[in-house]
Protein backbone atom coordinates (compact mmCIF):
# COMPACT_ATOMS: atom_id res chain seq x y z
CA UNK A 1 0.00 0.00 0.00
CA UNK A 2 0.97 3.31 -0.73
CA UNK A 3 0.44 6.33 0.78
CA UNK A 4 0.29 8.15 -2.90
CA UNK A 5 -2.48 5.97 -3.95
CA UNK A 6 -4.44 5.78 -0.83
CA UNK A 7 -4.47 9.74 -0.53
CA UNK A 8 -6.04 10.26 -4.54
CA UNK A 9 -8.41 7.79 -3.68
CA UNK A 10 -7.24 4.92 -6.65
CA UNK A 11 -7.77 1.28 -6.78
CA UNK A 12 -5.99 -0.99 -4.13
CA UNK A 13 -5.43 -3.50 -7.19
CA UNK A 14 -3.72 -1.59 -9.90
CA UNK A 15 -3.78 1.92 -8.48
CA UNK A 16 -5.25 3.34 -11.50
CA UNK A 17 -8.81 3.37 -11.29
CA UNK A 18 -10.69 5.86 -8.86
CA UNK A 19 -12.53 4.67 -6.33
CA UNK A 20 -15.08 7.47 -6.13
CA UNK A 21 -16.90 9.38 -8.78
CA UNK A 22 -16.53 12.72 -7.91
CA UNK A 23 -13.61 14.82 -6.44
CA UNK A 24 -14.07 15.14 -2.18
CA UNK A 25 -14.24 19.12 -3.72
CA UNK A 26 -18.14 18.26 -4.97
CA UNK A 27 -20.02 18.65 -1.38
CA UNK A 28 -23.32 17.23 -2.69
CA UNK A 29 -21.96 13.64 -3.93
CA UNK A 30 -18.58 13.43 -2.08
CA UNK A 31 -20.21 9.83 -1.33
CA UNK A 32 -20.55 8.14 -4.65
CA UNK A 33 -18.52 4.73 -5.20
CA UNK A 34 -17.59 3.30 -8.62
CA UNK A 35 -18.60 0.02 -8.17
CA UNK A 36 -15.84 -1.63 -10.44
CA UNK A 37 -12.43 -0.28 -10.78
CA UNK A 38 -12.52 1.20 -14.55
CA UNK A 39 -8.93 -0.13 -15.42
CA UNK A 40 -9.29 -3.74 -14.02
CA UNK A 41 -12.05 -4.55 -13.16
CA UNK A 42 -12.32 -5.48 -9.64
CA UNK A 43 -15.42 -4.80 -7.44
CA UNK A 44 -15.04 -2.11 -4.71
CA UNK A 45 -17.37 -3.90 -2.36
CA UNK A 46 -15.93 -7.37 -1.94
CA UNK A 47 -19.47 -8.43 0.22
CA UNK A 48 -22.79 -6.83 1.09
CA UNK A 49 -22.34 -4.72 4.30
CA UNK A 50 -18.70 -4.39 3.87
CA UNK A 51 -18.11 -0.95 4.81
CA UNK A 52 -19.98 -1.23 7.84
CA UNK A 53 -16.48 -1.84 9.59
CA UNK A 54 -15.33 1.77 8.35
CA UNK A 55 -17.57 3.03 10.31
CA UNK A 56 -14.94 2.22 13.36
CA UNK A 57 -12.21 4.01 11.16
CA UNK A 58 -14.43 6.94 10.89
CA UNK A 59 -15.09 6.97 14.46
CA UNK A 60 -11.41 7.56 14.80
CA UNK A 61 -11.12 9.95 12.54
CA UNK A 62 -13.77 11.96 14.29
CA UNK A 63 -11.62 11.41 18.11
CA UNK A 64 -8.73 12.22 16.60
CA UNK A 65 -10.07 15.47 14.79
CA UNK A 66 -12.06 16.86 18.08
CA UNK A 67 -8.88 15.79 20.09
CA UNK A 68 -6.65 18.06 17.61
CA UNK A 69 -9.31 21.10 17.86
CA UNK A 70 -9.80 20.62 21.81
CA UNK A 71 -6.11 20.85 22.99
CA UNK A 72 -5.51 24.29 21.00
CA UNK A 73 -9.30 25.85 22.75
CA UNK A 74 -8.19 24.52 26.00
CA UNK A 75 -4.46 25.60 26.00
CA UNK A 76 -4.57 28.92 24.67
CA UNK A 77 -8.03 30.44 25.04
CA UNK A 78 -9.75 28.10 27.92
CA UNK A 79 -13.70 29.06 26.42
CA UNK A 80 -16.87 28.49 28.20
CA UNK A 81 -18.43 24.98 27.77
CA UNK A 82 -20.79 25.70 25.38
CA UNK A 83 -17.74 27.60 22.76
CA UNK A 84 -15.99 23.66 23.48
CA UNK A 85 -19.38 22.06 22.00
CA UNK A 86 -20.27 24.08 19.20
CA UNK A 87 -16.58 24.09 17.64
CA UNK A 88 -16.21 20.77 18.25
CA UNK A 89 -19.25 19.82 16.60
CA UNK A 90 -19.09 22.68 13.89
CA UNK A 91 -15.12 20.67 12.93
CA UNK A 92 -17.21 17.67 12.90
CA UNK A 93 -19.52 18.40 10.70
CA UNK A 94 -16.90 19.76 8.23
CA UNK A 95 -14.99 16.49 8.42
CA UNK A 96 -17.61 14.50 7.13
CA UNK A 97 -16.63 14.35 3.60
CA UNK A 98 -12.99 13.79 4.43
CA UNK A 99 -13.80 11.15 7.37
CA UNK A 100 -16.50 9.42 4.88
CA UNK A 101 -14.32 8.80 2.04
CA UNK A 102 -10.88 8.01 4.09
CA UNK A 103 -12.53 5.80 6.16
CA UNK A 104 -14.13 3.58 3.49
CA UNK A 105 -10.49 3.94 1.01
CA UNK A 106 -8.39 2.63 4.01
CA UNK A 107 -10.48 -0.16 5.05
CA UNK A 108 -11.19 -1.56 1.47
CA UNK A 109 -6.75 -1.71 1.42
CA UNK A 110 -7.05 -3.14 4.54
CA UNK A 111 -9.45 -5.78 4.75
CA UNK A 112 -10.58 -5.83 0.75
CA UNK A 113 -7.81 -8.27 0.21
CA UNK A 114 -7.29 -6.88 -2.83
CA UNK A 115 -3.74 -5.42 -2.75
CA UNK A 116 -1.22 -7.32 -4.98
CA UNK A 117 1.66 -8.31 -2.40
Amino acid sequence: MKAKEVWQGKCPRCSEGDIFVHPISKISRFSEMNSHCAKCGVTFEPEPGFYYGSLFVSYAFTIAIMVIVWVPLYVILNPPDWVYGATLVGFSILSIPFSFRYSRILFLYWFGGLTNK
